[in-house]
């Protein structure tokens, strides 16, 4: 593969684009276009033309906040799933991840972010205001917090909690610790900890 050094003009400005997504480094970047270059053109549309239609026709859920080409979302709209219990998330993406599971029939609020003062971001940028007046408006049973468990997310976790407490609404937390098929001698303390912490009867 040439020096992406010694690249100009359009091949040159493509791999500046790549270059710009997260975890895509100037190598993989020049990659996809070399690998670009060598498919038919029609591809090449058809990528263009995908990427163009996200950035039109994809927005945010007035009410959860997570992306769709409706209004409201198909799982805001969806009088099958369960209102009455919402699922908090960080970011649209984990709705995905929720969904996948086939386990979760209930609405979702993403909140745009975690609580992450390295970073200034708190709580007043994030969707934070929507979801208490969500709750208030809506009366939900449940609220599951299901932010990462690092140490933004259980900040951020920590702050919902406290901050719905005089609302009276039942506040819960998804449970994590051993993976299915683990062996308890190759978890880590932290993990282990978790999983006795999260223990449940049978």
């Amino acid at each position: 593969m040439p020096s992406t050094g010694s690249i100009a003009g359009p091949v040159q400005a493509l791999i500046n684009e790549f270059s710009k997504l997260p975890t895509v480094g100037p190598k993989t970047a020049a990659r996809l276009v070399f690998y670009l270059l060598n498919r038919p053109r029609n591809e090449a549309q058809s990528l263009a033309e995908a990427i163009l239609a996200v950035k039109d026709k994809v927005r945010f859920c007035s009410i959860c906040f997570s992306l769709t080409e409706h209004e409201p979302c198909d799982i805001c709209s969806d009088e099958r799933r369960d209102a009455s219990i919402i699922c908090v998330v960080a970011e649209a993406k984990d709705i995905y991840a929720i969904e996948r599971t086939g386990v979760f029939k209930g609405h979702y609020h993403v909140l745009g972010g975690l609580i992450s003062p390295m970073d200034g971001i708190g709580a007043a940028q994030l969707r934070v205001k929507e979801l208490v007046e969500r709750i208030r408006v809506a009366e939900p049973t449940e609220i599951i917090l299901a932010t990462n468990p690092n140490a933004e997310g259980e900040a951020t976790a920590l702050y919902l909690s406290r901050l719905l407490q005089p609302l009276e609404t039942s506040v819960s937390r998804l449970a994590y610790g051993l993976p299915i098929g683990a062996d308890l001698d190759y978890a880590d303390e932290l993990t282990l900890a978790k999983a006795v912490e999260g223990r449940r009867s049978f």
